[in-house]
């Protein structure tokens, strides 16, 4: 039995370890860099990427252990007909999603900006999905692939904490997959809705799941 230390409990692995997936959420350059629609909406986008060399070293220790790995890109089609009208009118920026800002147009798939920051590039046997809404089931194919897999346990990453993270771990909890959220590789633009997001998530015994540092996460890993 492998376990990480974990909060509010220990985090059981299953004896498959095939069976364990690290989901990587949103990383991509419209959120993180300068230019992209996280700046847009008049966030330090420094906060987001900090955590690019901790889900590194993660994405890293996966690779090598040749377990699944899945990455999502928030984004939309060019004519933005799967973007409604209450998400269009989101956000306090001049700067729209399907406008033009300096690394394409915002929030739209194939622009520069909605690509995943190059550092955390998918490589092949890697799955990526593209996603319409915060959650990472909504409109997708992610639990078809994680069925077939027969995926039961995921180690998630990403951004933001308390909306696209924790949407897709409310949506993965609903659906039976046991789900562990990295603390220190995850993010906010708030640190205040971090912090509250990790503590809402383990209340009441793991209500949706575990959070546990990455250093415990890979201590983990690498004894299997």
């Amino acid at each position: 039995m492998v376990l990480i230390a974990a909060q509010p409990y220990d985090y059981e692995l299953p004896s498959d370890s095939q069976k364990v997936a690290l989901l990587i959420i949103d990383m991509q350059r419209d959120f993180l860099e300068p230019g992209g629609f996280g700046e847009a909406l008049h966030n330090e986008v420094s906060h987001l990427s900090a955590i690019i060399p901790t889900i590194k070293n993660l994405l890293e220790i996966f690779r090598k252990l040749q377990l699944p790995v899945f990455h999502t890109i928030e984004g939309h089609q060019p004519d933005l007909s799967d973007c409604p009208p209450s998400k269009l009118r989101r956000g306090k920026s001049q700067l729209k999603i399907g406008d033009t800002g300096s690394m394409g147009r915002i929030l739209v798939l194939g622009e520069p900006g909605n690509a995943i920051t190059p550092q955390l590039q998918p490589i092949a046997g890697e799955t990526v999905i593209s996603k319409p809404g915060k959650g990472a089931f909504y409109n997708t194919h992610l639990q078809l692939h994680l069925h077939k897999q027969e995926i039961t346990h995921l180690i998630i990453t990403g951004v933001t904490t308390e909306v696209c993270v924790q949407t897709t771990m409310r949506e993965a909890n609903d659906r039976g997959f046991e789900c562990l959220l990295v603390e220190d590789a995850t993010a906010s633009y708030f640190p205040q809705f971090k912090q509250s997001t990790l503590e809402m998530i383990r209340a009441q015994g793991g209500i949706v799941g575990w959070t546990a540092t990455a250093a415990n996460v890979i201590q983990a890993f690498c004894s299997i």
